[in-house]
């Protein structure tokens, strides 16, 4: 209980002493990840470190038309940079304390102060509608409730009597009362709970993974490549004496740098963030955000979508349903009247807003209130109507009508259908005055019953229905009582009974659990965490959606989290997905566009990744047998711009509805290999009898005619099936390719010179067999199932 000596609150000094000690409320939350780390991350990487030197190397030489394959870099670069920055804001932005000023007593007055200025032991007073800046401990208790949805997911208030631990970051629903603080700053729930939210870490992609891997794999290789490239290059040029006598250096350092180029795959990360960022792009026109590129490929993969209850399935709100007679002791009229009552209280709870919309009446005057507490569930008052006074009880059933068992059956009843039920009864003796009114042995006449909807959000079920189609696990975890847990999960459809978790007291009971059900209540936010990471344990995708702060680390620990956009912002910034008109009916949506970037990427790559083995062919082979190198840097530039890079945007945007199937990377390096060395023993057949037959350039020109005929059919294959756009596509890429070697402003910039001749008719038909090799090959490797038939 509050003493005269608390009562005064802190003295001045006692607070300076505080703040001087470091007891104060300050928030000390260390950044995600600096602007440094950032920019080091996506600038400083082995290939762009190697591309750098290609490019220092092309500006030595003093031609920029071969160090077109530099913007590529700049431009990744730039996407990753942009992208990261964007998250670090929002992640630095989050926070759990939005209340700016709080109310505390000292020196024997109510004085207002900042959160940072609250200090240990404070005294704080507490009226509706303050946020906890600390955490706290009551000392005097008239009817106070606070409001824990955000923190425990428990969306009735919860009523808060002397001693009762207050955590930071609630919000007080009702009544009013003092408490003092016990923990400030870094020490506090909200801080703790803030400072988890704040590590930085990036959702799994698949996508990005097996490009990963694909990076790593070529990082092991390309050094005793380039090193042989080099060390080839200056025997193909007579050998160091013979190297600098001449401009045979440049020629040496030119056709380094045309096979170093050749064997990164320099656009596809590049193409991997476009088409993400297209898909966020048309999904924030849907109005769903998208906080992480790779998260629009995560919910494609994902197989169990856990969702909380309250404020995703349901609006969250209660709303009035329904009176039922209750007895017929008490007349209607009268008993509509202490509704009305009840709902004028202005410093109410919740359920007297609700009552307050329902009921109205100008005939009663309140003599007395006795407000909600926790200790005896309901609440009473005295009104007077027409001079005469009576008294009324209104809260749970169990309490209200507990000498009325028949009464009370049908109160319980209707609540195991998911609605929430109080019951209103007049008190025979009249209430004596007190915050705290026992009801043993008082004789009571049941009057109504007051029935309470949950709003389901109209989309749910057929959203819910699309998920159980695409064999998507739902697993609803809420912090409601499982009878109306269980009873909104009926009305979308969803079997299954549900399971008390507040009874499973280990980790190992709650795993027992979700072998066998999918509908919890009394979930704590400790344990909806924990799920998310035994069903992750499990081999599943998870996905978890929630808008409070107690699903906050469960949301930042599954592999995709997804917040609607009435959530906290702290929820907000751990999401990957935030649903901002708070449709639940946008996922199918997201699905959708993750199905496209996973299945366009996957194609993609195969084409990305034959050019860097051909790329490796050319390299090894030209420095084994001491040729010049078969290319120029913008030869190599052009067959990929032209059957790479330009189909492979379009290609990446393109609709693709196939299903996901694990082991992209498996597959991609399982087509591109065997297609890249048909390509690279293409071009090294249709060079060796040219070389020292006809002038150099001309036998680079017809080289890079044969390569283009049959990186041009490794681009038709993966295009297929061929519809109308995808042939016109592959056509303007040949007709495009013809203009180039016609037009002369366009041939002599990129070196392309190819009469009419004998050797130009050797590099088409060396080209059109490579090309039936790789549709050979391709035949086979469908039957085999090592590519899928493309959408």
């Amino acid at each position: 209980m509050l003493d005269a000596r608390t009562r005064e609150g802190l003295t001045s000094a006692q607070v300076a002493e505080r703040h001087r000690d470091g007891r104060g409320n300050t928030q000390r939350q260390p950044s995600s990840r600096s602007i440094g780390d950032i920019l080091r991350e996506n600038i400083f990487t082995l290939f762009n470190g190697i591309l750098t030197v290609c490019f220092v190397a092309v500006i030595v030489l003093g031609d920029l038309r071969d160090g077109f394959f530099y913007g590529v870099v700049v431009v990744n670069a730039l996407i990753g940079i942009v992208q990261e920055v964007r998250a670090k804001i929002v992640l630095d932005r989050a926070a759990l304390l939005a209340a700016p000023e709080s109310r505390v007593r000292r020196d024997g007055a109510v004085v207002t102060v900042p959160v940072e200025g609250v200090v240990l032991d404070d005294l704080l007073v507490l009226r509706p509608g303050d946020q906890l800046p600390a955490d706290a401990r009551v000392v005097e208790s008239t009817g106070l409730s606070l409001d824990e949805s955000m923190l425990t997911g428990e969306s009735d208030p919860v009523f808060k009597d002397d001693d009762a631990t207050l955590l930071s970051g609630s919000h007080v629903a009702s009544g009013t009362g003092y408490a003092v603080v016990t923990a400030v700053g870094a020490d506090s729930y909200a801080s703790k709970l803030t400072s988890e939210i704040r590590r930085h870490t990036l959702v799994h992609s698949e996508l990005r993974d097996a490009t990963n891997r694909i990076l790593v794999y070529l990082s092991w290789i390309l050094g005793p490549v380039i090193l042989i490239t080099l060390v080839g290059r200056v025997l193909a040029y007579g050998g160091w004496s013979e190297l600098f006598v001449d401009a045979r250096w440049r020629r040496a350092l030119l056709d380094a740098v045309a096979a170093v180029v050749g064997m990164i795959p320099e656009g596809l990360v590049l193409l991997t963030s476009l088409a993400f960022g297209v898909a966020a792009i048309q999904l924030a026109a849907r109005k769903v955000l998208v906080q992480e590129l790779a998260a629009v490929e995560v919910l494609a993969r994902v197989d169990v979508l856990c969702l909380d209850k309250t404020g995703t399935l349901t609006t969250g709100e209660l709303v009035f349903d329904r009176t039922e007679a209750a007895g017929d002791a008490v007349p209607e009229e009268l008993a509509r009247i202490a509704l009305a009552a009840f709902g004028a209280d202005d410093a109410g709870n919740a359920t007297s807003g609700i009552l307050s919309s329902a009921f109205t009446s100008d005939r009663f005057r309140v003599l007395r209130r006795v407000p909600f507490s926790s200790a005896t569930k309901y609440s009473g008052l005295v009104m007077a109507v027409d001079g005469e006074e009576s008294s009324w009880l209104l809260g749970a059933p169990e309490m209200v009508l507990a000498a009325h068992p028949d009464e009370l059956a049908r109160a319980n009843a209707i609540a195991a259908t998911g609605q929430r039920t109080l019951a209103l009864a007049r008190s025979v003796q009249q209430l004596p005055p007190g915050s705290h009114v026992p009801l043993d042995g008082r004789e009571v006449l049941p009057a109504l019953l007051i029935v309470l909807s949950e709003t389901v959000r109209s989309e749910a079920r057929q959203t819910l229905g699309y998920f159980g189609e695409q064999a998507v696990r739902v697993v609803i975890m809420s912090g409601d009582n499982p009878i109306t847990v269980a009873a909104i999960a009926r009305t979308l459809d969803l079997p299954g009974e549900a399971v008390d978790a507040s009874t499973l007291h280990s980790d190992a009971a709650l795993a027992d659990a979700l072998a066998t059900a999918d509908i919890f209540g009394r979930v704590s936010p400790e344990q909806k965490r924990t799920a998310v990471g035994l069903l992750r344990e499990q081999g599943r995708t998870v996905a978890m959606t929630g808008d409070g702060v107690n699903d906050a680390m469960a949301i930042k620990d599954a592999n995709l989290g997804i917040a609607m956009g009435s959530a906290t912002a702290a929820t907000k910034a751990v999401s990957r997905l935030v649903l901002l008109d708070d449709r639940f009916d946008k996922l199918p949506d997201v699905l959708a566009f993750g199905r496209r970037v996973i299945a366009n990427v996957e194609r993609v790559s195969n084409i990305f990744l034959a050019k860097t083995v051909y790329g490796i062919v050319l390299a090894l082979v030209s420095a084994a047998l001491l040729l010049p190198f078969p290319f120029l840097p913008r030869q190599l530039t052009l067959v990929s711009t032209l059957a790479i890079g330009i189909p492979s945007f379009f290609l990446a945007l393109a609709p693709n509805a196939r299903i996901y199937t694990p082991g992209v990377l498996r597959r991609v390096l399982r087509y591109s290999i065997p297609t890249g060395l048909i390509a690279g023993a293409t071009a090294v057949i249709a060079y060796l009898p040219l070389y020292r037959s006809i002038p150099l350039r001309e036998a680079r020109s017809v080289t890079t005619i044969a390569l283009f005929c049959v990186s041009l059919w490794i681009l038709c294959v993966l295009t297929r099936p061929l519809s109308g756009p995808r042939l016109a596509l592959l056509a303007s890429v040949a007709a495009a390719m013809v203009l180039v070697c016609v037009i002369p402003a366009t041939a002599e910039f990129f070196q392309m010179h190819v009469p009419l001749s004998l050797e130009l008719a050797w590099g088409i038909a060396v080209g059109a067999v490579g090309a039936a090799g790789i549709e050979l090959f391709y035949r086979f490797a469908r039957r085999r199932g090592l590519v899928f038939d493309r959408v």
